[in-house]
């Protein structure tokens, strides 16, 4: 293949699809808006599942530097009352298919995999066009441009490719988070580490929920969602750490001290996370030269699958092009065909939505009797 692939955006799906092009022999450029890789925080931990996150770092040769990332006791989970009370827990006994990992160091082995110069750090997208037989141009913050043959948008929620192929746009899906860090919690916030646990807790009820789970450090990384509209949020001054974390903390009046102290007892600003999403089943016509993957192609609320989805269409798109050198539109009319059902349902089967639960309504019994049917059916 003499083609060379040019990549928007240094997340995981594009450096994975970067890598197992680079393991096959095809080069490849991925340009980041970001300045450098520590520009800023990649975010806290990922459950990489054994079927399709997995695959792609076998895709990507890659797994024993992933096996020497994994948090060992990280999949315990459990599930609380508001009043604290542990109502479900299941330890993390090493035979679960979801290892938990920090996203910044597995974002780092598939830096540190690919050949010096394949990241284009301070490359901020300002627009991409069609200029025909496959060709497409690149046009970045600082006036430069690209030209290439095969350019991959994997460039995330506001994908500047993404309207080369399609005229979709996220909406706000009704719900938001807003994060915080406890550092040092066993010494410093022994309450709050007990009700997390070794791993993951969660305490859902009707339009409200906490989430939290153990980083490495000893750090606790908590999510407090609210279903709210947009402008529910913007009367929050986000600016204002002290007034924002006592206005999120009044939502969970009454809930247990050790619960709401992930919000009050934190050493980090509040920080708020809008969520959206495409319309599910979002597909596209074959366009020559440009496709998607990720967040960019098939963009949902978060379900545990969008970093997993994300990989696995970077090595698949990879291994398209590699079985296919010779002929560039096979290899993505391949790739669309199987990526547009695996992104459609995994959506619909990883949302509550599929368990008979109201995603707007539901407390922490039907998330148990869920999470119960779901084990017992697979």
């Amino acid at each position: 293949m003499t083609t060379h692939v040019t990549i928007i955006g240094a997340g995981l799906g594009g450096l994975t699809l970067a890598r197992v092009l680079h393991v096959h022999g095809i080069p490849a450029t991925v340009y980041e808006a970001e300045s450098s890789p520590a520009a800023r925080s990649q975010g806290g931990m990922l459950d990489i599942h054994d079927y399709n996150g997995q695959l792609a770092l076998a895709e990507a040769d890659l797994m024993d530097e992933f096996r020497g990332l994994i948090l060992e006791g990280r999949q315990a989970m459990r599930v609380l009352d508001p009043d604290g009370t542990v109502l479900f827990e299941e330890p993390d006994d090493g035979t679960g298919g979801r290892p938990e990992v920090q996203r910044g160091e597995l974002r780092q082995i598939l830096l540190d995999s690919l050949p010096a110069g394949t990241v284009r750090w301070g490359h901020k997208v300002s627009s991409a066009r069609t200029l025909g037989e496959g060709r497409h141009e690149v046009t970045f913050a600082d006036g430069s441009t690209v030209v290439t043959g095969l350019l991959v948008g994997a460039d995330g929620a506001w994908s500047r490719v993404r309207p080369l192929l399609s005229t979709a746009t996220p909406e706000y899906t009704g719900k938001s988070v807003v994060e915080t860090y406890l550092f040092d919690a066993d010494t410093r916030h022994p309450a709050a580490a007990k009700a997390v646990g070794g791993g993951s807790m969660i305490a859902p009820t009707p339009g409200r929920e906490i989430f939290a789970h153990r980083e490495r450090g000893d750090t606790l990384h908590a999510y407090m969602g609210l279903s709210e509209p947009q402008e529910w949020f913007a009367a929050t001054d986000f600016t204002d750490a002290a007034a924002a974390t006592a206005r999120i903390a009044q939502e969970f009046a009454g809930w247990a001290p050790e619960l709401t102290a992930l919000i009050t007892d934190a050493d980090s600003a509040p920080v708020l996370r809008l969520l959206h999403a495409l319309p599910t089943g979002h597909r596209w016509d074959r366009v020559p030269g440009v496709t998607l993957l990720g967040d960019a192609a098939h963009l949902s609320a978060p379900n545990g699958e969008g970093a997993n989805l994300a990989m696995l269409d970077g090595a698949e798109l990879g291994k398209a092009l590699a079985a296919h050198p010779d002929d560039i539109e096979t290899a993505l009319t391949e790739y669309e065909q199987a990526m547009f059902p695996r992104s459609a349902e995994t959506a619909a089967f990883e949302g509550v939505e599929a368990h008979g639960i109201d995603s707007d309504n539901y407390t922490a019994h039907d998330l148990i009797a869920a999470y119960t049917r779901h084990q017992q059916s697979s």
